[in-house]
Formats: C-alpha cells, structure tokens, sequence
C-alpha cells in the first residue's frame, strides 16, 4: 500500500472526510519547503495539518527518532499523542515531560520511537543524559510556539536546536501572527502560510458583558453560571489564587467545580481535566493555561472573571467556544472600578443575571479511579467488561473512560456508583485486585 493510498486510510481513522484548505496547503508546503512558519486560529485542525505531511516522511528503515516536536505544554504533548495513535500509522510514537516518570519515559525511549514529542525542558533533560541519539533527527516542529517563547523556553530550546546536527526541515506553528523568530531556531525566510482572518473578531461568537456591583465579581459569577442552567462553561481568572479562591466559593455554595492552574502537579491537573471532560464537574475555573493546547469538549460557554491584558489572549481564551463552524458566547464580568481596556467595546449588549438563583442540576456522572492502567495491562475494553459483568452496570450508565499508565478514571452514572463499588469490592479484574474508588475532588479550602 503507498503513503497516499495509507493517508487516506489515516483521515478515515480520525473520523474525517477531506482536509480543509488550511490542511491541505500545508501538507503540501510542508513536503515540499525546508522552513515554514504556519499561523492559523485555535480549533482549525493544526495538529492534523502537520501530522499527516510527517507521516508521508518517514522511513521504515530508519529505526531511531526521525522526528521531534517540541510543545510548551504536557497537555498538548498528549493530545497530539493520542491524535497520532487514533491516525493507526504503525509507527511508534512517545511523548515526555515533566511530572512523568523519567525512568519510564527512559524504559520507552530504550527502544525509539519514529516520532518523539515532549516539552522543551524534559526534552533537553533527555538529551543532556543521552537517553536518546539526535542523529537522525530531520524533521523539527515547534508547535504551540508563541507560548513557547512567552513561556520563556529560550535557553532549553535553543540546546536542543544546537543538538540537532542532521535537520533538513523545520515548522513553526503558531495560534498568533507577528512572532519575531529568534536566531538559534535557525529558520531563515520561511515559507509564511497565514490562515488567520484580518478580522480577529469571530462572527459566530457574540460576547455579552455582566455589570458587577461589587469589587469582588463572586456573587455575579454565581448568578451567572445559575442563569447558565446546567450547561458547562470554562471560567478565566488572570491569577493562581484568584482561580482556587473562586473555585472554593463556588464549592461552597453548591455548584460543583474544579480548579486548574499551572502551580499544582501534573497528577491534580490531569485529575482536574479528567473530571472537566468526562462530566463529574461542569464548570473548570483557570488561569489562561487553559486557553489552548487543551484537549477538552466544545464549550459553548466561556467566561471571563478577569479580562487578559492582551487582545491574543482575550482571542485564545474565546477560541475554547465558537469553533470551527460552532457558535458560542463569551461573558465579561466586570466592575466599574476595573481599568477599561483598549481592545474591548464596552458598549457590548449588557446581561442583567442577578434573579437567577437556582443552582445547576448536580452533575450526571461521577468519576471512579482504578489503581491499574497500560502498564498492568489493563485496557478499556477489560474496564467495560468487568463493571458490566462483576458491577451490574448497563450500557448507558458508563461514560468516558481514560486509561493511563499506571491508573484509569472511568465516568459511571452517579446514581449506580453506590452499588457498583459494593460489587466489585471484592472482585478481581484479569486476576489481580485493584484499588476501586469515587476520585477525589481537585478542591482545597482556601486558608483565612
């Protein structure tokens, strides 16, 4: 079967028809040219983009990392990970970061993958040990790099760069234009594919503004995400403690919520995530790491308890809504005391949310954490089994399951959680006990 013939295959396995324009320019620019500087909104398929052109590259006789793509986040590490194994290649792929473990991730190297990803600061760790040979290393993408720089990856970036002797082929890929590249990267006068709209503003978003009569916004927060009715919203806040103050009141007034920032350790931040998509939590309170590179539902709803400095944050916090062809709606709270900035109107429609008090029907799911994952041997298929057959339950009462190395989440239909862990309490799956329990909650009580 030739690469063309497989590609196709590929997109059917990711549940796509045809590539869009973006898609299929850049597939054949990056095939075709040595450096590229790919710009194109959140949401508008970049990851398949050069996913598949990296694809049609490699060779089966080359039997150690063809490829390197560099992400500032472990969470897009993941997501363009599973992206590559939902594709069906053959080819092996591995991703690194920090928060994993390094043995296991020197385990995995041991025997290459064709395709590596990871973040620049775990990447340069590896290399610095010499886990891994960089000499036939061709292709280099940076993806996600404006976050990159902002992110302050420079020095780990550019070891890695100086690592990588055999390079032929180099992508910048980025959610924002106007990035000024730096030397070390060595792209010079790059094929430039711009796919982002003159008009930043997208037309299927309509963004509406809560006037707040308090300093502090919480009760507008509140009223709003009740006026929501039950649907999932992602709320912004510009500070770590600003993020867990309000996910502690919104706890503590019944509405059930979880908290996600860049100080707490991967486990709480995959555990946040998890409990976000699979519907144990509606509504995820953050910092604007959240604002990309994320894989999470379509929101149709997003809020900003505190507005970003910056336009191209305001644009990548609202890209988590009204993507593609979706249509979604922003909410500012703001307070007259508030600086006003530059890059809103604030003759914006203005929302009045204070007469709703009914809170959000509990949540439909609850999350269920298995002390087993790929590493015992444990799969999804092995997890459905043994809670419909040892725990009683239907097929409607199981929602997303997530199956990590060493652990797996499961989302069960709260109403039949009670009775599926009196089940299996003292069952065993594929011969071996495991540790069965309600997750716990990413919350902590916020010190007076």
């Amino acid at each position: 079967m030739n690469k063309n013939t497989h590609s196709t295959n590929l997109l059917l396995n990711l549940g796509i028809e045809n590539l869009n324009e973006m898609q299929e320019v850049s597939q054949n620019t990056i095939l075709s040219d040595s450096n590229i500087l790919l710009l194109s909104p959140t949401g508008s398929g970049k990851t398949i983009a050069f996913l598949l052109p990296i694809f049609q590259m490699l060779r089966e006789e080359v039997k150690t990392i063809q490829c390197l793509i560099l992400v500032p986040s472990r969470e897009l590490a993941l997501q363009i990970e599973q992206v590559w194994k939902k594709m069906g290649t053959n080819y092996k792929v591995n991703s690194c970061y920090g928060g994993h473990s390094i043995e296991t991730e020197i385990k995995n190297l041991s025997n290459p993958p064709a395709v590596l990803i990871g973040t620049p600061g775990r990447i340069a760790d590896h290399i610095d040990r010499g886990t891994f040979k960089t000499e036939s290393i061709e292709t280099l993408i940076l993806d996600e790099f404006d976050k990159s720089l902002q992110l302050g990856f420079h020095e780990q970036m550019s070891f890695i760069i100086s690592k990588l002797n055999n390079l032929n082929k180099r992508i910048l890929v980025s959610a924002t234009s106007d990035i000024e590249i730096p030397k070390y990267t060595r792209v010079l006068n790059p094929t430039i594919l711009d796919f982002i709209p003159q008009e930043i503003k997208n037309q299927n978003l309509s963004i509406k503004r809560i006037v707040s009569t308090d300093k502090d916004k919480v009760n507008s927060l509140f009223h709003l995400i009740c006026w929501l009715q039950s649907e999932s919203a992602i709320v912004f806040c510009n500070h770590r403690d600003v993020a867990e103050r309000v996910n502690d009141i919104m706890n503590q007034k019944g509405i059930y919520t979880t908290y996600y920032h860049g100080g707490m350790d991967q486990e709480e931040r995959e555990r946040a995530l998890i409990q976000f998509r699979n519907g144990s939590v509606r509504y995820l309170i953050t910092t604007d790491l959240a604002a990309r590179g994320l894989d999470i539902p379509e929101m149709k709803h997003v809020i900003h308890y505190h507005l970003p400095l910056k336009l191209d944050e305001f644009t990548h916090r609202n890209g988590r809504t009204a993507r593609m062809l979706a249509t979604g709606t922003a909410y500012i709270i703001t307070n007259d005391t508030e600086k006003k900035l530059d890059y809103l109107d604030y003759e914006i429609p203005v929302l009045n949310v204070e007469n709703a008090h009914v809170l959000p029907k509990p949540p439909e799911y609850k999350t269920i954490y298995i002390s087993g994952g790929k590493k015992n041997k444990l799969n999804k298929i092995d997890i459905v089994g043994f809670f419909s057959q040892k725990g009683k339950l239907e097929k409607g009462d199981l929602g997303l399951i997530e199956v990590k190395d060493f652990i797996s989440f499961a989302a069960v239909k709260a109403k039949k959680v009670s009775g599926l862990l009196t089940a299996v309490r003292d069952e065993k799956m594929k011969g071996k006990k495991f540790k069965i329990e309600i997750a716990r909650q990413v919350i902590k009580r916020v010190e007076e």
